[in-house]
């Protein structure tokens, strides 16, 4: 292990590659390190940020933060800034944002050159209090409530994505069309297949376990050259930093290989979508609060909290589905949820109850690659919390295959439905605030605009011989 590397106990695993500050400043006069990346994500969960000199980052900004312009929050796709939003317009001038280093999450970068990276919180440039907006904020505020019924939140991400032999450059000379999949057929826990693609999730499994995100696994999933590769669980805020550094690692992994990955929710109609599935559990005095005595050995907490998140689901799809893809993935006999019901076991399910004992937690199979994990662990939190401040109780455990229910509720069918269904809930204007849900209804109304002025390959394909 490099001098600079710190070992922290994380349940059962131990976490290298994070650093302290005395540490970074031992790597950096012995010349191992001489960058520091600052960042947070914007709205669509991308990093944004600056790349530091380290001696600069340690002088000035690990103790008094850096800036950046509020635009961030409120920029499309493409960077463009969209009018519309209270935080930051033309008319208010785009000032700056406060990036305040949250100095847990420092850590080396192992498949970069004597970098380092650090997770900020967003904070207002003149109060220096959290912009509520900012989606690492928003799951901030949900802590605080888990934290006030006396709750800890341990979670973990297990993220899917399709891997192929085209570079980004060149996967957007081709406009994405005729990639090259890494795999050749479905390849779900095929070991031959994986051994094949072995090269880029090998690097990246080492990458990430040397850059503070610990692995257990990586297989094959239920699509040609689609992988999913899953790190230990943590405490949900943790948990929700290691999923965006793992997005972040295989992106610039593949792009030193001359390959790349896609998180698309669903990146062809005729193949397997890219999920997200999230497991959650809460502790308390040590001690996981979902296990008891009632049946099946849960106790009324995780009864509780698992009514509470089946029941505000619908109205908080939004920060577990947040593009217009995202909602194309929702199919019968797809591995993807139509029916937000919930089974022990079973895969047909919205969500699935595993484990016993200490390992007892609830997966929630809605959200997809694509999600932003602090919105997707926000919203998972809101719901289930507000289930047990209300004693909510869910249905009856389904059993048999949910994609054939008739009477189950259905997840909501496009963007625009979810967002409406979001824009009208009283529940989470309640969770998490009206300046809060007013910015982010206006920018997934933005986003579905924009795909509905677009002009598709699909119209030109049916429309431009034979209408």
């Amino acid at each position: 292990m490099a001098k600079e590397e710190q070992e922290i106990e994380d349940g059962a695993a131990q976490v290298t590659g994070i650093l302290t500050v005395d540490q970074l400043q031992e790597a950096v006069e012995a010349g191992r390190l001489d960058t520091v990346v600052v960042a947070f994500t914007d709205l669509y969960g991308r990093f944004m940020g600056k790349r530091l000199d380290a001696e600069f980052f340690l002088d000035t900004a690990a103790s008094g933060g850096t800036h950046a312009c509020d635009y961030l929050l409120t920029v499309d796709m493409e960077m463009e800034p969209v009018q519309g939003y209270r935080l930051a317009n033309w008319k208010r001038g785009y000032g700056d944002i406060h990036l305040v280093p949250d100095l847990t999450t420092l850590r080396r970068l192992s498949w970069q050159d004597r970098t380092a990276l650090v997770l900020c919180d967003v904070k207002d440039n003149v109060s220096h209090e959290l912009v509520a907006e900012a989606p690492r904020s928003v799951l901030r505020g949900q802590l605080q409530r888990a934290s006030s019924l006396g709750y800890e939140v341990m979670a973990g991400s297990e993220l899917e994505y399709y891997l192929f032999e085209d570079s980004y450059r060149r996967a957007g000379e081709k406009h994405y069309q005729d990639l090259a999949p890494a795999g050749g057929y479905i390849e779900d826990y095929h070991v031959l297949q994986g051994f094949r693609e072995e090269g880029f999730h090998g690097a990246a499994r080492r990458h990430l376990r040397d850059s503070g995100v610990p692995v257990e696994s990586s297989k094959g999933e239920w699509g040609p050259g689609q992988h999913e590769l899953n790190v230990r669980y943590a405490d949900v805020l943790t948990m929700a930093d290691r999923h965006c550094v793992y997005k972040e690692c295989l992106k610039e992994v593949a792009e030193q290989m001359g390959l790349s990955v896609t998180f698309m929710a669903k990146f062809a109609t005729e193949l397997a979508g890219s999920s997200c599935h999230v497991h959650l559990s809460l502790w308390r005095d040590g001690r996981n609060a979902f296990a008891g005595a009632g049946p099946g050995g849960f106790s009324d907490v995780f009864r509780w909290f698992l009514g509470g998140w089946l029941a505000h689901l619908a109205e908080t799809m939004v920060f577990y589905a947040p593009t217009v893809n995202s909602y194309k993935r929702y199919r019968a006999e797809s591995w993807a949820p139509t029916g937000i019901g919930w089974s022990h076991d079973n895969r047909t399910a919205g969500f699935r109850v595993l484990g016993q004992g200490k390992g007892s937690r609830i997966e929630c199979r809605v959200p997809g690659a694509d999600c932003n994990p602090y919105l997707a662990y926000a919203a998972a939190l809101a719901a289930g919390t507000d289930g047990i401040r209300h004693r909510t109780e869910p249905p009856a455990a389904f059993d048999g295959n949910l994609y054939a229910a008739g009477d189950v509720p259905q997840v909501p069918g496009s963007l625009g439905e979810a967002t409406d269904l979001f824009a009208g809930s009283e529940f989470a204007r309640a969770s998490f605030g009206a300046d809060v849900v007013e910015h982010y209804v206006h920018f997934f109304r933005t986003e579905e605009r924009k795909y509905r002025d677009a002009v598709t390959d699909w119209e030109r394909r049916r429309y431009f011989e034979r209408i």
